[in-house]
């Protein structure tokens, strides 16, 4: 009878001071997200509240002051800056490894083809009007596409045929949605259930673009609850499922 009251006490007090994590994250991780929150909320009471976008968009809006709690980054240079601007509490972490796909639509006329030999063929024969990837300016997949596309010497040649969506999500919207006849996007978009069941998808080569090494900052010091969640993302239990969404680990030097 003593044991279980104590259990009692420690749940209330756990509840007690649950609390409020507010996450801006990358459009890369909604669905990873969506099984993590209460899996975080379970293992520590507390509960996340959590925007999607583009990193530069959110990069902005904490320097310009949006009570964000922590940055989940779609690669380590926006968190970075907000390091280097004194704008974020705690060093970045690196979290995952993102991967890049073609993505293609079962009905399109583009094979999902990892090397981009037929993306290229289908340039030269009219199969391809609209490619979608995400805005280089803003999401950090859209600079990886853009990368991919220069390597293999298409980036001014799929000029006036590219469909730029506001974060990566969106681009998989339109690569998806008839907008386009594929995209260049998230693996982790990719494999969503949805997103399966419509598209295939093909891997394209690391080595042609940079690392998508993901990040993440505290941004408010005073949230007990942000802390916990930053930790919680390193936990073996975030990572597995981060790998089950398509992210590789982050190998440690």
């Amino acid at each position: 009878m003593k044991t279980f009251v104590c259990l009692i006490a420690l749940i209330c007090a756990g509840l007690a001071h649950a609390g409020n994590v507010t996450v801006a994250a990358a459009a890369t991780l909604r669905h990873a997200l969506d099984e993590i929150s209460p899996r975080f909320t379970q293992a520590t009471g507390h509960t996340l509240k959590v925007a999607y976008g583009s990193s530069g968009n959110f990069y902005s809006q904490i320097k310009q002051g949006a009570p964000f709690d922590v940055f989940l980054s779609a690669d380590m240079v926006f968190p970075q800056k907000l390091v280097d601007e004194k704008l974020a509490a705690a060093p970045v972490v690196p979290y995952s490894e993102g991967r890049l796909v073609l993505l293609v639509p079962h009905q399109s006329a583009l094979k999902p083809d990892g090397s981009l030999k037929d993306l290229a063929a289908a340039l030269k024969d009219g199969r391809l009007n609209k490619l979608a990837i995400a805005n280089p300016a803003v999401a950090p997949y859209g600079m990886r596409a853009r990368e991919v596309l220069i390597q293999i010497k298409l980036w001014d040649a799929l000029q006036g045929k590219l469909v730029m969506g506001e974060n990566i999500g969106q681009a998989t919207q339109f690569a998806t949605s008839g907008a386009a006849q594929g995209g260049l996007v998230a693996l982790s978009l990719a494999i969503a259930p949805e997103v399966a069941a419509r598209a295939s998808h093909s891997l394209i080569p690391k080595e042609w673009h940079q690392p998508l090494i993901q990040g993440m900052v505290l941004c408010q010091a005073g949230n007990p609850a942000a802390k916990a969640f930053v930790q919680y993302m390193q936990t073996e239990a975030a990572r597995a499922v981060l790998k089950k969404y398509g992210y590789d680990p982050v190998l440690k030097p």
